[in-house]
């Protein structure tokens, strides 16, 4: 195919695709108006299903095939961190220097902890009656076990985070979504149909399967966002690459907790510099 046939097949295809784009947008219902089909039909099918929240009616029930997808999305992300960031030949692990952190900050943090702990928990359960859910709640609760990395320091945050743990409850929250979809299938339907009871409507066992989808949901996103910086954190505090100790030495500008640059090679010097050109990264040893 000549290139000038290439052009023509692609302003056709082109073309095509904004005029169905055009027609779309001209039958809209007027914004702002009392119009909403979709809406509307989405409410409808929310209530049937005795869902008090609508939106995860339609994230775990109407379109519940898409949101797998989105769950697998954010798993094959986090398999793709860990190969990338794994420890090589050349590194290894260092301990990190204790941080110190200021008295106000260390109070706050601390009790703000257990409130964002039970917060995403809480989002995370009540997906199903209340706004949240899975996605949120799991985001809440990974981000709020890291204020002991700012209330403390990395090495607080390293003695209660298991990595590998967290690791098994991302892929258990990957297989328990696949799973759930299963029950359609034994029961004659289509996959990820919704066969359980139904339950009383604006109580925790209502929706069918959508609070089970909706924890399995919560289970991995907040396992994987643990994972995630796990994995960061390890490169800009923990590991190290021959040549680099030199920089990590107290007193100089690469020391662990002075956030300085750490030279990838050479030999350390007082200023964090090696004799060497090469990549460099920064890192800290803890909150600060």
């Amino acid at each position: 195919m000549s290139p000038r046939t290439r052009l023509w097949v692609l302003a056709f295809g082109v073309a095509g695709v904004a005029a169905l784009l055009a027609v779309t947008v001209w039958r809209l219902p007027p914004f702002g108006g009392p119009r909403h089909p979709y809406g509307e039909r989405a409410v409808e099918a929310a209530l049937a299903s005795r869902v008090a929240n609508a939106v995860a009616s339609v994230n775990f029930d109407q379109r519940a095939f898409d949101t797998l997808g989105e769950q697998a999305i954010l798993f094959g992300s986090v398999l793709g961190t860990v190969v990338v960031l794994r420890q090589t030949r050349d590194e290894r692990r260092v301990e990190p220097e204790p941080a110190g952190v200021a008295g106000p900050v260390r109070r706050y943090a601390l009790i703000a902890l257990p409130v964002v702990l039970l917060t995403g928990v809480y989002v995370v359960a009540h997906g199903q009656l209340s706004p949240g859910g899975g996605f949120q709640g799991g985001v809440v609760a990974a981000t709020g076990l890291h204020l002991l990395y700012v209330a403390v320091d990395y090495r607080a945050l390293k003695r209660v985070r298991s990595v590998h743990l967290f690791t098994l409850a991302d892929a258990a929250g990957e297989a328990g979504y696949l799973l759930l979809g299963t029950g359609g299938l034994l029961a004659g339907t289509a996959y990820l149909t919704d066969v359980l009871p139904l339950g009383t409507f604006g109580t925790l066992a209502s929706g069918g399967t959508v609070p089970l989808l909706n924890a399995a949901i919560g289970v991995e996103v907040a396992a994987a966002v643990v994972v995630l910086l796990a994995r960061f954190l390890d490169q800009a505090i923990e590991i190290v690459t021959s040549g680099e100790e030199g920089d990590r030495a107290p007193g100089t500008d690469g020391a662990p907790g002075t956030g300085g640059a750490r030279p990838a090679g050479g030999t350390g010097g007082a200023d964090g510099a090696d004799g060497a050109d090469g990549p460099h990264r920064t890192g800290r040893g803890g909150a600060g």
